[in-house]
């Protein structure tokens, strides 16, 4: 009957749950309202950080990833996260991560490294996600434009991950 349905229908929804943890590093350079989507984000586990450009969506990304990494580290694997990004931004996230202290190497070709690993979009079917303790979908608005086969390659390999978080503006 319908109460079966409503059932079934709640056991599905995200809405509410928290299946993150208590962030391990929320560093002095973040503003207040930074360290409270950062800390809310990395709480829920599975969110989305919907600011404006200039806001810094970027920051917030990495310090996310960053908690990941650790919280996930055991003494026989290092944590590791994939940031995937459109390819005009891959470079610059890297080059932004440096300026705060935040390591990411760059991967072309599925290697998933210790720490944040970060690509862009078209190469994520070199990518397993086994490799991975969490994953970013940075300016994740693009998947809109992404046909269907690519969006649901995408939405597939976040499924298989623990942590996710969207970034938008």
């Amino acid at each position: 009957g319908m109460s079966d349905y409503s059932a079934f229908i709640a056991s599905k929804t995200h809405a509410g749950a928290d299946d993150g943890f208590r962030p391990l590093w929320l560093p002095e350079y973040l503003m207040p309202f930074q360290t409270s989507l950062t800390e809310w984000a990395v709480r829920k586990g599975r969110g989305a950080l919907l600011a404006d450009c200039g806001l810094g969506k970027s920051v917030m990304s990495l310090v996310w990833a960053e908690n990941v990494c650790r919280h996930s580290t055991v003494p026989t694997k290092p944590g590791r996260v994939l940031l995937l990004t459109p390819l005009a931004v891959a470079g610059q996230f890297v080059i932004e991560a440096e300026k705060f202290g935040i390591k990411v190497s760059r991967s072309h070709d599925g290697t998933a490294y210790p720490g944040i690993t970060v690509t862009n979009y078209e190469k994520l079917h070199l990518f397993n996600p086994t490799d991975f303790d969490g994953v970013v979908c940075d300016e994740s608005s693009i998947l809109k434009s992404f046909d269907g086969a690519r969006r649901g390659q995408i939405t597939q390999f976040m499924r298989k991950v623990k942590y996710r978080l969207l970034a938008s503006a």
